[in-house]
């Protein structure tokens, strides 16, 4: 599925198709939607890119139970 976006209308909320996907991925995320990688991917930033865009605005990385489980077990470490 492609989703277009006029120049026109890009114009008018004077950002760029980048920033955009950038903005999508970062709320998509916030909102949990999508998982980090598949919004990276969406935002086309690397993991660190994406990372540091989310810590200016303030929005946490979701890390539960569930992961530091996983986690660790992949470490070998066992409670």
């Amino acid at each position: 599925m492609a989703l277009v976006i006029s120049d026109t209308l890009l114009e008018n909320l004077d950002t760029t198709a980048n920033n955009l996907l950038i903005d999508l991925a970062c709320f998509l995320y916030e909102k949990q939607q999508m998982s980090f990688g598949k919004c990276r991917e969406l935002s086309g930033l690397n993991h660190l890119e994406f990372q540091k865009e989310l810590g200016k605005r303030k929005i946490f990385q979701h890390y539960d139970e569930d992961d530091l489980k996983s986690d660790l077990e992949n470490l070998g470490i066992d409670l």
